[in-house]
């Protein structure tokens, strides 16, 4: 196990967006209404809605909210007309950042991310430069303050349930799925009472970069920060080690 702490991480990410839930809500919505127009408005056989569905829950989004946007979605599924595109880059130090939007317009999407590398001293690559440094897993990260259930117990509630690895850290209970069982395990796991700090597709970096120059820190946080506040962009990946 390394010495970076997901779960650190993810709580300063949700102490951040709390402040703006609402967008937050909004985003998840425009990802329901893409995975419903794909795959129809059934989790149990739309299993990229399902891991949305479990994205969703792990931010707090209301159960009525999910079940607005979805029927609203299956209601309307032509007016539905998002693009997923994505864009890798560097960041300070050779960092890489891989960001995922859905758009209605993919030149201000296109000129927005370009913007918020270039004012934080990167730069937009080619397609796969750095997302071959990455693994797409299911993650589910469980607090361990949340959790009652001992960690032989969870593990094998995990893995009976399709889960692929089991990590403990010091603050947390990491599992990791293949892309297409993280709706299902996350789903047994919310079935048993177990809360989730976080149950999403991820792209997980093999390697971490640390930056220890106050001024490529600055710039790597102007650029995630950029990013984070553009309504197109859904998701950042870096292998930054904050």
């Amino acid at each position: 196990m390394s010495g970076h702490s997901k779960f650190a991480n993810i709580k300063h990410k949700k102490e951040k967006n709390d402040a703006a839930k609402g967008k937050i809500f909004t985003k998840l919505g425009r990802e329901i209404a893409v995975a419903v127009k794909e795959g129809g408005p059934d989790p149990n056989t739309n299993s990229k809605l399902k891991d949305v569905i479990a994205k969703a829950k792990a931010n707090n989004m209301p159960n009525d909210t999910i079940d607005r946007s979805v029927k609203k979605a299956a209601g309307d599924a032509s007016a539905c007309n998002y693009e997923l595109v994505t864009y890798e880059g560097y960041g300070p130090n050779g960092t890489a950042i891989i960001v995922e939007a859905l758009t209605d317009n993919k030149n201000r999407t296109a000129s927005n991310v370009r913007n918020a590398f270039t004012k934080g001293n990167g730069n937009v690559g080619t397609q796969g430069c750095v997302s071959f440094m990455f693994d797409r897993r299911g993650q589910i990260i469980i607090d361990k303050e949340e959790c009652d259930m001992d960690a032989d117990e969870l593990m094998m509630l995990a893995l009976d349930a399709g889960a692929e690895d089991f990590n403990e850290e010091e603050d947390s209970f990491e599992i990791l799925t293949d892309p297409d069982s993280c709706g299902q395990v996350s789903e047994v796991l919310s079935e048993a009472g177990i809360v989730m700090a976080q149950a999403e597709v991820t792209m997980i970096p093999q390697t971490w970069v640390e930056l220890t120059d106050e001024k490529d820190i600055k710039n790597i946080n102007k650029t995630l920060d950029l990013l984070d506040e553009d309504d197109d962009v859904q998701m950042v990946y870096h292998n930054w080690d904050e």
